[in-house]
């Protein structure tokens, strides 16, 4: 019984071995492997502050920059806090009039100091002087100090107000807009989504046999699918370093420019890498 089951054994063994390199032979002919168009990033939207929405400024499909205004909450009460907190920020007419009392006192202090030479006024009155003059300064200190406050209360009640206007961190477009003027947002309310598309990124399985084969900074040729076709210049970014051992895969990811939008998310391809001489 022993011979029998080694021969099976064998029989297996070598089958394995002649897939394998069946396999390896197919994935060494293959010039080209599928692949799928992705967005950089898929954004959703949230908001700093709760509150009621009191505009939606972009629609589904429409391009935004980055640090664009594409929502905002209604926000009177903290457009009135900020506008109050800007005129006590820009008034120095605390400073100016402390300042000039305190000059004032300045000069009559050196007034009774010269008559106190001559014994023209009691010791008293020159000494109460030189109080009051120093409690002068000390009042342009406080209201300078006053004033500086105000000007971090301005800067304060602006934060607070740009805080109710939601804005898009990255140039792309819009997905899906989820939320609609008088509806109430909430801390994890997802008001509209924004797909970064420029440049794209190309994801590719590719394998084991072709790991060393693969660099980054390699250049490639990718091909979308109809009905948008053609081929663009892309170049390996990332070229991971874990395998994928039941498919026997490594995942590779390119970097497509994408500058004018030509070219949409979410679309299959198929990508050729440009070996040495830029041949694939």
């Amino acid at each position: 019984m022993i011979g029998p089951v080694l021969n099976r054994r064998v029989v297996i063994a070598l089958a394995a071995i002649l897939l394998l390199l069946s396999e390896t032979q197919l994935y060494a002919q293959q010039d080209s492997y599928n692949c799928v168009m992705e967005a950089k990033s898929t954004i959703e939207l949230q908001s700093a502050e709760e509150g009621i929405l009191d505009r939606v400024l972009v629609g589904r499909g429409q391009r935004v920059k980055a640090g664009e205004i594409v929502a905002r909450l209604e926000s009177r009460q903290e457009a009135l806090t900020a506008e109050r907190a800007r005129l006590r920020a820009e008034a120095k007419t605390g400073v100016d009039g402390a300042k000039a009392q305190s000059e004032f006192r300045r000069k009559e202090a050196e007034r009774l100091e010269d008559l106190r030479s001559t014994n023209a006024i009691p010791e008293r009155d020159y000494t109460t002087a030189v109080v009051e003059s120093r409690l002068a300064e000390i009042a342009v200190e406080t209201a300078v100090m006053e004033h500086d406050i105000a000007k971090l209360e301005y800067e304060q009640a602006r934060s607070r107000l740009e805080r109710r206007s939601i804005r898009s961190p990255v140039d792309g477009v819009v997905v899906d807009v989820t939320m609609f003027p008088g509806e109430y947002v909430h801390e994890q309310a997802t008001v509209l989504t924004i797909a970064e598309i420029d440049p794209l990124h190309v994801e590719v399985f590719i394998p084991v046999s072709e790991y060393k084969a693969v660099q980054p900074g390699m250049p490639a040729k990718v091909s979308p699918e109809l009905p948008i076709g053609g081929n663009f210049d892309a170049e390996v970014a990332v070229v991971d370093n874990v395998f994928d051992a039941a498919s026997r895969t490594f995942r590779v990811r390119l970097v497509l420019a994408n500058t004018d939008y030509e070219l949409p998310a979410g679309l299959r391809c198929t990508v050729r890498f440009l070996r040495s001489g830029g041949d694939p």
